[in-house]
């Protein structure tokens, strides 16, 4: 039955014939030579990987788009060549389809129907228009130039290519089913708050962190321009970020009206709890590899911190809480994204360990499936109900969406926290975690839970673990307790973003 249905496909029809003889026909020019060199560079995508990198150095939409495009691209290359080739077998054309000047020296012995070169390319080009449409009309010249040469190289029949193009398309529309399109717009707050005028930085003390987001782009001069009367300070190595930001404005007796922050999520946390705790006003500069916070807030570059220094515009928003041990060994730790027991702070250490020989990616990689592999699970009361898990996940504020990969917050006013956890008292319970992630039924899977609540109070039956927040490792202990602290931050976000 099978085979009847898709011999149609194992055949070539003239008009495919027809226009391989009108490519054929075209004068030779300098195109054929470039044609041919596209050609080659996009075997196994290694073209799109050099531009998804390219495209992955600048921030916001187009970094979102060369990583969708990636993904989307491991979809497109699975179905054609791993399942468009084996069920839909057709000859190429022959070499002397081509003129002689135009043939590759190393001519695909697979099927020939679809293209998987052209199934890559309209699955990258399709992923990075559907989050930035202006870079993805940019990159579009340069993946239908890809589909074509595999005509204009004779190794592919048109429908061949069209059958790839449709196949990219498909694949990178199937990448909303795991990570949904948002609006690009900053999170909601109703909490109004006052901050003084910054000009030019006077009377801020900002901590800028070198070692955070790519390597080579050190955002010191980003913030000698938009604060060039801070003061700035780096992260001491000898010291917590907290401390030494603590012991900075002591000693300057009260003369900080500000504080300021160029860093990643990790720095921005720590810079935020300080800023909490002495009641001060914070401005950021994203810095980072992703600036989860800073795009949530609203902050997306260092024109937006600019503006809304120079106009004092700020909003309260809430802030995580949680408080580690007993009596007067209480530990108190802020974070502003999210805080997590189990699996996720060893994968932290693991990792942290692996990046002294490894890039941060694979180690993070490597680290993931190392402790999911060896977890075990916690025993834990929460909130007075006993429960066996393999990680708890805590929020600041509800995110969306609401299976295991929150991606961001439409409000940062609600005063709640987003609690999700992994059931361990279910058979085959990792299984069928992973089988609802790729299926993205988390939501109705029996093994998962998520909620919102005010507080949280965690309370382990084995033993002592670490709690991470903000990706951070921090102390041990068997009693946690988490809290929402409603607008207990005033953060500088300028008056368009307000007025959203």
């Amino acid at each position: 039955m099978i085979s009847r249905l898709t011999r149609p496909l194992h055949q070539v029809g003239q008009t495919d014939r027809t226009l391989v003889r009108r490519s054929a026909a075209l004068p030779r020019t300098r195109a054929d030579q470039v044609l041919m060199t596209l050609s080659r560079s996009a075997n196994k995508g290694r073209l799109w990987w050099v531009v998804a990198a390219l495209l992955a150095s600048k921030k916001g939409p187009t970094r979102r788009g060369a990583l969708r495009g990636v993904a989307a691209i491991a979809g497109a290359s699975t179905s054609s060549n791993l399942v468009g080739k084996p069920l839909f077998p057709r000859r190429r054309p022959a070499a002397e389809e081509v003129p002689e000047h135009r043939r590759l020296s190393k001519r695909p012995t697979s099927s020939s129907f679809p293209s998987g070169h052209s199934a890559s390319a309209a699955a990258f080009v399709t992923a990075v228009a559907m989050e930035s449409p202006l870079v993805g009309l940019a990159v579009a010249p340069l993946a239908a130039a890809v589909a074509y040469s595999r005509v204009h190289t004779g190794v592919h029949w048109p429908s061949d290519v069209g059958a790839g193009v449709a196949i990219g398309v498909g694949a990178a529309a199937l990448t909303q089913h795991w990570w949904p399109l948002h609006p690009d717009v900053p999170a909601y707050t109703r909490h109004e708050a006052e901050a003084p005028v910054m000009r030019d930085g006077e009377d801020m003390l900002a901590l800028v962190n070198p070692g955070s987001g790519v390597e080579s782009a050190d955002p010191t001069e980003d913030v000698r321009y938009a604060w060039p009367k801070a003061t700035l300070i780096y992260p001491d190595p000898s010291m917590d970020i907290r401390t030494q930001l603590e012991q900075e404005i002591k000693a300057r007796s009260g003369s900080v009206r500000a504080l300021g922050v160029a860093g990643g999520d990790g720095t921005v946390a720590a810079v935020a709890s300080v800023a909490a705790e002495q009641g001060l006003p914070l401005a950021l500069i994203p810095a980072g590899t992703l600036n989860h916070f800073a795009r949530d807030v609203g902050v997306r570059s260092m024109a937006d911190a600019d503006e809304a220094t120079e106009n004092g515009s700020a909003v309260g928003i809430d802030l995580g809480e949680v408080e580690i041990g007993e009596g007067a060994d209480t530990v108190r730790r802020w974070f502003v994204n999210t805080a997590s027991l189990g699996g996720y702070p060893e994968m932290v250490r693991l990792r942290e360990k692996l990046q002294q020989r490894l890039p941060k990616w694979p180690a993070m990689a490597i680290a993931l499936a190392r402790s999911l592999r060896r977890a075990r699970p916690l025993e834990v009361m929460l909130n007075g109900h006993r429960a066996s898990v393999w990680l708890i996940f805590l929020g600041n504020g509800a995110y969306a969406s609401k299976g295991f990969g929150p991606s961001r917050r439409p409000a940062m006013d609600t005063g709640m926290l987003d609690v999700r956890y992994l059931r361990a008292d279910l058979p085959y319970s990792r299984a069928r975690f992973v089988l609802a992630m790729l299926t993205n039924t988390l939501e109705t899977s029996h093994v998962y839970r998520q909620y919102d609540t005010a507080e949280l109070e965690v309370r382990l039956l084995d033993g002592n673990r670490r709690v991470a927040t903000d990706g951070e490792v921090g102390p041990l202990g068997n009693t946690f307790r988490f809290r929402s602290r409603p607008s207990a931050l005033t953060i500088y976000r300028n008056r368009d973003q307000l007025d959203a």
